[in-house]
């Protein structure tokens, strides 16, 4: 068997609708399979005006809007329509790729039709509910996280640390890593535009904080706005450049009123905006792999981040950047001052950062994944299956 041979249902809560760095993982594996000559079916809600073209074809799943979150959408189950249409297309493997109810539906649809199931893991969803008052409710999501990825014949993470907090969490048996990859051709050093930066009234040695990602809570806003407050009363010269859209913009501007919104930027325009930054701030605690920091490490920038499940994979605290305990915002402050006050030191974490980009590629990270697949499928027909009880009590 090879990848050829491979017909995979893809089910997700967001294929296209709204952009971020997990779906635009998803898309950039479809293409790869279907360059390859696998086949490939996905199931997700979609919406007329979808944020980006979606690779592969997609089979529209119906969802209700989030409640307060309603740009988002939560798909409530699998309808006869599309039942029919996954049995008629006869996938040999099931991916699931976010863990609501309909991750839940095609989990029982794949063991009812006798196929492997595998799922990859995104983001550190049971972590959101602390930033909306609700952390009450983070052990209960945990268990239900639990109880789908357990179910599954094998998950994957995008980087080494969050493969090691799924095992700790006892998620599954058989975790593996499917981690990300990196466009060179839009993110490197050239792309620095100096020209651009003037445009929006930063000098040419002004040091430039950045911020790049969704603007919602949960990636940290408040401790990003408590972390540049601290720099303006310590007197260190800077400029907080922010690239992305999202519901928090209007909170986000208001707590740092001096800094430069360019809004959502894609392509080559982002390539530009991230290469034209000093350095990326990173406080968030809920990727599980972080896209943005190796963005910035690919066009040599030094990173500060918080000690997390993602960062720690990227970053190497003290040569390509600085690890700091989540929310300790006078440390975030310090790091930042460091680089903010030491162009020296910046030009060397930024090329090590560069370095380290290097190893990442889309087609091999995609490949690796082809290869589990064929590898889960085989153990499946040969009876193999992993036990579903984790072993640790």
């Amino acid at each position: 068997m090879d990848v050829t041979d491979l017909r995979i249902a893809l089910f997700s809560g967001n294929y296209n609708y709204v952009r971020d760095g997990a779906n635009q993982a998803l898309n950039r594996l479809v293409e790869y399979l279907l360059r390859q000559g696998a086949a490939v079916r996905i199931y997700s809600p979609t919406v007329e005006d979808p944020a980006f073209p979606a690779n592969g074809d997609v089979v529209h799943i119906p969802a209700l809007p989030v409640p307060g979150r309603a740009e988002y959408r939560a798909p409530m189950m699998i309808p006869p329509a599309a039942k029919r249409d996954i049995r008629a297309f006869a996938p040999n493997i099931f991916h699931i790729a976010s863990p609501e109810i309909l991750g839940h539906r095609a989990v029982t649809m794949a063991r009812k039709m006798d196929v492997p199931v595998v799922a990859s893991v995104h983001t550190r969803f049971e972590t959101y509910f602390r930033y909306y008052n609700l952390a009450f409710l983070e052990p209960l999501v945990e268990a239900g996280l639990r109880r789908l990825y357990r179910r599954c014949d094998a998950i994957f993470a995008p980087s080494d640390s969050m493969a090691q907090l799924l095992r700790d969490q006892r998620m599954n048996y058989d975790v593996g890593i499917w981690t990300r990859g990196i466009d060179r051709e839009i993110f490197h050093p050239g792309r620095r535009d100096l020209e651009w930066r003037r445009g929006l009234g930063i000098g040419d040695d002004m040091p430039v904080i950045g911020f790049i990602g969704r603007l919602v809570m949960e990636k940290g806003l408040d401790v990003f706005s408590d972390t540049i407050d601290r720099l303006a009363r310590r007197g260190v010269a800077h400029k907080v450049l922010v690239i992305g859209e999202g519901p928090a913009r209007a909170w986000f501007e208001k707590r740092l009123p001096q800094a430069v919104f360019v809004g959502h930027q894609t392509g080559a325009d982002l390539g530009r905006a991230v290469a034209s930054m000093d350095m990326l701030f990173n406080p968030s605690v809920t990727e599980t792999f972080g896209n943005v920091t190796l963005e910035a490490m690919a066009c040599a920038l030094p990173v500060v981040a918080a000690i997390a499940t993602g960062s720690q994979s990227l970053v190497t605290d003290g040569v390509t950047g600085r690890l700091v305990r989540p929310g300790a915002c006078d440390q975030f402050a310090d790091a930042l001052a460091f680089y903010c006050r030491d162009p020296d030191a910046r030009r060397r974490a930024g090329e090590a950062g560069e370095e380290v980009s290097r190893r990442y590629g889309w087609d091999a990270v995609n490949q690796e994944l082809v290869d589990h697949y064929l590898r889960i499928i085989r153990q499946h027909r040969e009876g193999g299956r992993q036990p579903r009880r984790s072993p640790v009590p």
